[in-house]
């Protein structure tokens, strides 16, 4: 499973911007055939992406094509021209069920099939931005084929009717419900756009409080948002370090039959060796 801290998504029609984004050592590219293409620049965006696929080399960076939804009308053409050119992963836009997963799953599964590629190697990613996908998050999180659900902020609070606020309280429930659908299935969460891709420091407080939420990665809409989300979902030296100690320290109490023990005067005990395993395990996704 890719390290997904960034995701960077690219207008797919744009072929500049497409060059450019694999230029920036952003974890994953996703090209755009959804929100970022206007409707009359669709088919340009199917032929861009493919070229893309072909052409360019993506070195460590994922190579993501997003789709329209399915139900729009133009999800199955969008599928159909860029799965030949074996993107990394598929992803799909607003899911509200299983079975729309299920669908674009098939196609895939068909494709592995028809070019000997190791099934289940490509991949899917989903976005869940309506009440309906928030509800239904039990059942669609559990498709096997998924590696991570992104959470769209903005469709979520236009589909009830929430006014958006600068600290997003009214996005916690929905926010903390992927994390939680994520975590009960190891996929990874991935969390909102900060629109205002100017104000760095209003990108850093929220990339923070979502890490802190036990998302692995943002949504990205501009490289200079690379950076600073690169660095709030890496963990740093200090809690790599601590996460580390507990490891070592739960081991050696173990054999010596103890269950709860003290380290730097504070308590630890499963719960935090499990916390102290994940903070190594994202460390050494993002390399480190």
């Amino acid at each position: 499973m890719h390290s997904r801290r960034a995701l960077l998504y690219m207008p797919g029609d744009n072929w500049k911007m497409i060059t450019k984004s694999i230029t920036l050592g952003v974890d994953s590219i996703c090209m755009d055939m959804e929100d970022g293409t206007a409707i009359n620049k669709k088919a340009e965006a199917r032929a861009t992406i493919a070229k893309a696929l072909q052409e360019l080399n993506f070195g460590e960076s994922e190579k993501l094509a997003r789709i329209n939804s399915v139900g729009s009308g133009w999800e199955k053409d969008d599928i159909d021209a860029v799965l030949p050119y074996r993107p990394d992963g598929i992803v799909i836009p607003k899911v509200e069920s299983f079975e729309q997963v299920e669908w674009a799953s098939r196609i895939i599964e068909t494709a592995e099939l028809k070019y000997g590629w190791p099934l289940n190697s490509v991949r899917m990613v989903i976005g869940v931005e309506t009440a309906r996908g928030i509800l239904n998050l039990k059942e669609i999180a559990a498709h096997p084929r998924l590696d991570a659900i992104i959470f769209g902020g903005e469709d979520f609070a236009a589909s009830i009717g929430a006014i958006r606020t600068k600290d997003a309280i009214e996005l916690l429930y929905a926010r903390q419900a992927v994390v939680v659908a994520c975590a009960a299935n190891d996929l990874q969460a991935i969390d909102i756009v900060t629109i205002d891709y100017k104000d760095i420091e209003a990108l850093r407080v929220e990339s923070e409080f979502g890490a802190r939420l036990g998302y692995s990665g943002k949504q990205i809409i501009h490289p200079a948002q690379v950076e600073p989300v690169q660095i709030a979902f890496t963990p740093n030296d200090e809690a790599i370090a601590h996460a580390k100690r507990i490891v070592e320290t739960f081991d050696a109490s173990q054999k010596e039959g103890k269950g709860a023990y003290s380290l730097d005067g504070k308590m630890i005990d499963m719960p935090l060796l499990k916390n102290a395993q994940k903070v190594l395990a994202r460390a050494r996704a993002a390399g480190k």
